[in-house]
Parts: C-alpha cells; structure tokens; sequence
C-alpha cells in the first residue's frame, strides 16, 4: 500500500499502533548531501505493508510517535543507518527495537547476514534485488519499486515471532536484548563538529600536536559540509586533511600548493589557516591522545592464536557468531586487562570467558580429533 496523503497514513498509523510489533525500513539517499535524505518509510505489521511517501507528506508526526511509543517493539534488519536517518528526519530516537541480523547471529546463522538470506532461511521465499539501485527521490516510483521496498517489512513480523520463540527455548532473549539495545544510543551516529576528526581516515600517523590541527580542520569542514549540505569529501577529501595537518600551511599560499584545495575560495582558505593556526597554539594538555593499539609479542601472538580457536569451537557448538563473541583485541584485552574485558561479564563470560581463563591458568587445552580442534 502506497500512501502520499496525511489522512490516508493516519488512519494506517493508527492501525499499526494497535499492534504489539511492527517492522520498519527506509529508503534513503546520501551520495551528494551531508546530511540522508528520507526518500520512504516502510512500515509492516502482520496484516498489513505500507510505504509511506515522506517527499509527499510534509507532516510525518504520526509515524514519529509510532515509532518513539514504548509500548511498540519496532523490527529491523540491519537498524544502523535507518536508526539515524530517522533522527535526523524525524527528530526521533526509536526504542524500543529488535534486530533480526543480531539476532540471526546468535542462532546459527553469520554476522551480518543479508535480508535477503534471512528471508529465504525463514520462509523459502526468495527476493528478487531487480530495484536495488533504486534512485528513491524520483517520482513515480512504478510497481516494482513499490513491491521491493514493502518486501523488506513485509516478512519481518512473522521472522520476529519464529527468533523470539528459538531464543526463548535456548535461553538467549537475555543475551541478545543487550546487544540490540545498545544500538538505540544515539552517540553512535550524532557526532560534534570537535569530534570528527575521530574519524578521519589515516589519523593514526599524525602526532599529537598535528591530531591538534586535525580537530580544528575536521571541526570546520564538518561546518561547512553540513551549512551547504553537501558530502564532506567535497569540501576537502581526508587525504588532503591529513596533508594539511602535516604540513600546517601558515598563509593561504602555502595552503594552496597542497593538492585537494583547488576548490576552496579565499574566504575558506583563511578559515583553514585559522583553524591550522589554533591548533598549533594548542597546548600539550588539551592536545587529543593518541589512540594507537598496543602490538603483542610474538609470545603473544600464538597465546592469542590459542584462544581465538577455542573461540571458534565454541562458536561452532553454540551457534553463535564467532565476530559477535570477541574480536582478537578483545581477546588481548582479557589476556592482559582481564577486568576491563566484555569477555569477563554477561553471556560471554558464561558461554567463553571461563573456558579462556582456564586455558590461559593452563588447566584446559585443546586437541586435535578427527581433523578438528576440540577442546579437551
């Protein structure tokens, strides 16, 4: 069902709010913006599938509340992005959620598993991704376009009721809620302009006073991307960011004779030399640490070799996604900072943490059987 008119989608919200569970998805693009631009809002319960036209409809209230009422879990497969497209447009957080791929993850199935794979392990059904590449802000969208959008909701409801009841029977709702729910912080995709230079690409080879310099950079290009709405790369690539840190050009010439700076005006081009100028001014104790992560001996090394295969033993036997257990730093956080650890708490201590303590107090090995790693 496609609705573009404000009374036709009240009536549906209404109906979805009746309900204990629906499921959600949208359609958006970002590919020459700052900022996602909500293009659909796909809506399903286990009657109905709607796609809801947010380019049509200018007052989107109703589905904000929808989506922020606690007394309705909203379905999601892969919640990340949608998550944040709906803050931004919405001005919603939504909770409460369930993610079928985490979900999927303790069941057996990979990390990060497709909707698609999902969808065929659940039902048989399999979905065609013919409007994959869909450019969603056009309009008409055609019957196809409509059919594929309403398909990622459209199974949701019922996949939702079939994982609950397996995670109930193996007693891991309680494993898997906490995981979902950490999704719903909004810190995750809200970021200050002073804190993007965390994310700048190839940081990690500047020193601190340069990471001064990239603060201040970052802070204004994250400024400027959002003021004009347009993708950050097109204000100054992160290549010619970190060049600009190394080299913290003074005046606007020295700033121009790095490559990547041919677009930027003058008025710009000052601004940077500012930013460049407060951040070689920033004195030692306000400059940001540098995050760089310890290397392992080689001792090390094939410690951590052994406890990321009883890891992977205890992932196959439990059907739990290896990825979602430990990563091989959290491996060498327990090793050397066992307290600090999400390995020393919670269901990954139960289902591996203890078997690793073991291991590493040497009262616990593994052993070879059958052409497999067992543990003994």
């Amino acid at each position: 069902m496609y609705i573009s008119e404000f009374s036709q989608m009240e009536e549906f919200i209404a109906r979805a709010r009746a309900e204990k569970v629906v499921a959600v998805d949208t359609e958006f693009i970002r590919e020459k913006t700052f900022h996602p631009r909500l293009c659909l809002i796909q809506i399903g319960t286990s009657q109905e599938t709607a796609a809801i036209d947010p380019l049509l409809i200018e007052d989107l209230t109703p589905v904000a509340e929808l989506l922020a009422d606690e007394s309705v879990v909203k379905i999601f497969h892969a919640c990340g992005q949608d998550l944040e497209v709906i803050d931004y447009a919405l001005g919603v957080v939504v909770h409460p959620i369930f993610d079928t791929q985490i979900a999927a993850a303790f069941l057996g199935h990979r990390m990060q598993m497709g909707y698609g794979a999902l969808v065929e392990a659940y039902t048989n059904v399999h979905l065609p991704k013919a409007a994959s590449l869909t450019d969603w802000s056009r309009r008409p969208l055609d019957g196809e376009q409509m059919e594929y959008a309403e398909d990622d909701v459209r199974y949701l409801p019922r996949i939702y009721q079939e994982m609950t009841k397996m995670l109930i029977a193996q007693n891991r709702l309680g494993w898997v809620m906490p995981e979902i729910e950490s999704l719903c912080n909004p810190q995750h995709w809200r970021m200050a302009p002073r804190e993007a230079y965390k994310r700048l690409k190839r940081s990690n080879s500047l020193t601190r006073k340069q990471l001064s310099v990239a603060r201040e950079v970052c802070a204004w290009r994250d400024s400027m991307a959002d003021a004009r709405d347009i993708p950050r790369k097109w204000v100054l690539s992160d290549e010619t960011v970190v060049e600009i840190c190394k080299s913290a050009p003074s005046t606007m010439h020295k700033l121009q004779r790095i490559r990547g700076t041919e677009q930027l005006s003058s008025l710009d081009c000052e601004e940077i030399c500012k930013a460049v100028s407060i951040g070689v001014q920033c004195l030692p104790h306000d400059m940001p640490a540098i995050q760089r992560k310890p290397r392992p001996s080689s001792n090390m090394e094939s410690v951590l070799d052994l406890m990321y295969a009883m890891v992977r033993v205890v992932a196959e036997k439990s059907g739990v996604a290896t990825q979602l257990i430990s990563t091989r730093d959290d491996l060498y956080e327990f090793a050397t900072h066992p307290q600090k650890s999400s390995l020393s708490q919670g269901w990954r201590y139960d289902l591996v943490g203890k078997q690793l303590q073991a291991l590493l107090d040497g009262q616990t090995g593994l052993t070879v059987k059958d052409g497999r790693i067992e543990l003994l």
